[in-house]
């Protein structure tokens, strides 16, 4: 039986085109609503996996941030935040424990894979986080603060003079002082480091005294450590266990207790966009030191051929990531002033050449630069030595092979136009006294010679009269001074 659709007789037909685009509209925004309603739903069940490797800078930064964002933005259930590093910058890490403090959406860091570590900088951010958990075999603490030029923070204890015999009933009668080690700064970053780290631990009920200890002290605790001591929650081998561990654990957001539901999680990994990736590449020291030099190099190379445009270009873009990059890293001006002047000395070379020793002067100068300006203990911003050295020596042939070139290019003489005509070596194309052919430089000329010339004979070129070469036959010595030339 065929369906008919019941319609009111008076209805016209306009009527019910009328009714059925009603019904049609109505049961597309049905289908959109319950594909929107099924997607949070999946959604809700999402975990978030976020990464930090290596030294905690600027790119990390951003890059967490992001990945909280992304997390908040799809409603998230939970966000786990791989962690293995040295630690890292002051600055960075406040703003990544603010990020994981203010999230909507609980935080999970796990130190991984076995053999990792949460060192400095990471401490904080293992301690800062909703649930903090740590593979076998790895590590954490060591979170005294370190300043820029690679000193520890760490005031030196107290040295207290032994009393003379005599002064020893003096003194029994005055007030004791308290103990106040070290210099003002340094007092003033170790107090505020402890009670920040303090505040992060007791905000989760973890052990603020040992976090104290990881500061003043530069203590350290293995996984099973950890978890004896109340410093983190749990341990786990992989992923999967620790979504399982985690499963049913409770957190508080925002003042209101949440419990975390990871059974049957979708995992999805946040990779960084291109952005962060460019920035996690040149903010390195390393890297900083080839861009400077490649930068150089490229600048020198158009000062001493105008218009080869390419060079120029790779030149300035390299000067200016290295730029950018030396904003996001920690430097020593004193290192940076000296970089700077071997750049100088080294653009120098290409306008005023010197056969090499302005060049070499700049290398030395950008190389103790160097050293100067990353030699911090900011784990995971330091420089390799060896790197530096064999730079230097990669730089110091570059510049010897290019005075040489250079040198040679002088002795070569002119090599078009009149100047290179004059003196060259031809060979006669025939028999002939007074006019005839020579062929030089892969062209016929006419010639003219006041002794006979036979065919085949080299003859050298004495005078260029227009397009009329003088040339007599060439002698041995001529010979040799056109080969030194060529």
């Amino acid at each position: 039986m065929r369906y008919q659709p019941c319609y009111h007789p008076s209805m016209n037909k306009n009527e019910r085109i009328g009714r059925r685009g009603v019904a049609a509209v109505t049961m597309l925004v049905a289908v959109v609503f319950l594909s929107f309603m099924a997607g949070t739903s999946r959604a809700d069940n999402n975990v978030v996996v976020l990464e930090i490797k290596g030294g905690i800078g600027v790119a990390t930064e951003e890059y967490i941030i992001s990945g909280i964002e992304h997390a908040e933005e799809i409603a998230a259930e939970l966000i786990i935040i791989d962690m293995d590093t040295p630690g890292g910058l002051m600055g960075p890490m406040r703003t990544i424990v603010q990020a994981i403090l203010n999230s909507s959406v609980p935080v999970a860091t796990y130190v991984t894979p076995a053999g990792a570590r949460a060192d400095s900088a990471g401490t904080y951010i293992l301690l800062a986080s909703h649930i903090a958990v740590m593979t076998p075999t790895s590590h954490l603490g060591a979170a005294t603060p370190v300043s820029l030029s690679g000193d520890d923070a760490t005031p030196d204890p107290p040295t207290q003079p032994v009393p003379d015999d005599a002064d020893k009933d003096a003194d029994e009668d005055a007030p004791a002082e308290p103990d106040r080690p070290g210099t003002a700064m340094e007092r003033k970053v170790i107090n505020d480091a402890v009670s920040y780290i303090r505040s992060l631990a007791e905000r989760h009920g973890r052990n603020a005294d040992w976090a104290e200890r990881a500061v003043r002290d530069a203590a350290t605790l293995t996984a099973t450590e950890a978890l004896e001591e109340n410093v983190i929650d749990y341990i786990a081998e992989s992923r999967a266990e620790l979504l399982r561990v985690v499963d049913g654990h409770e957190v508080k957001i925002d003042s209101e207790t949440v419990t975390v539901a990871t059974s049957d999680a979708v995992v999805e990994e946040f990779e960084p966009n291109w952005r962060i990736k460019i920035l996690q590449v040149i903010a390195n020291p390393e890297i900083v030191l080839l861009l400077g030099l490649i930068g150089i190099y490229g600048l020198m190379y158009e000062g001493w051929n105008p218009g080869a445009i390419v060079p120029g270009v790779v030149g300035i873009i390299c000067l200016l990531l290295a730029a950018y990059a030396l904003q996001v890293l920690p430097v020593n001006y004193a290192g940076l002033a000296l970089i700077i002047v071997g750049l100088a000395l080294m653009t120098a070379e290409a306008f005023a050449p010197s056969f090499g020793a302005l060049g070499l002067g700049g290398i030395a100068a950008f190389v103790f630069g160097a050293i100067m300006m990353f030699d911090s203990d900011v784990p995971g911003f330091g420089i390799s030595i060896s790197f530096v050295v064999g730079l230097a020596i990669l730089a110091a042939l570059f510049i010897v092979w290019l005075m040489t070139f250079i040198l040679k290019l002088r002795r070569r003489g002119a090599v078009t136009g009149r100047g290179s005509i004059i003196g060259g070596i031809g060979t006669a194309m025939q028999d002939f006294t007074g006019d005839g052919k020579v062929w030089l430089e892969g062209e016929s000329w006419a010639a003219r010679s006041k002794v006979p010339i036979e065919k085949d004979q080299q003859v050298v070129v004495l005078e260029m009269d227009g397009l009329t070469l003088e040339v007599e036959p060439v002698s041995a010595t001529d010979a040799g001074d056109a080969q030194l030339q060529t």
